[in-house]
């Protein structure tokens, strides 16, 4: 299982563009992601508030800005760093 970060914050069209290609583009039972609002923490907020949303690889740390597309999405994830 890859477990990856969905760095978002509520309100944000971007984030929920990015969100439908997670949706569409990982799946449920190969790949975890959790959620953060990166709202109600201050030093993310202060990291990721002008580059969300991002999506973050727990086990290398590699992130995935936007803009993003499924296809990079796709080469994002079979990524082994």
């Amino acid at each position: 299982m890859q477990n990856f970060v969905f760095l978002t914050t509520q309100g944000c069209h971007l984030c929920e563009v990015a969100e439908g290609l997670l949706v569409v583009g990982l799946d449920p039972e190969r790949h975890q992601v959790d959620v953060i609002d990166i709202a109600y923490d201050d030093a993310l907020l202060e990291s990721y508030g002008e580059r969300i949303p991002v999506l973050k690889n727990e086990g290398t740390q590699a992130e995935l800005s936007w803009p993003f597309d499924a296809e990079q999405l796709e080469r994002f994830v079979v990524l082994k760093v």
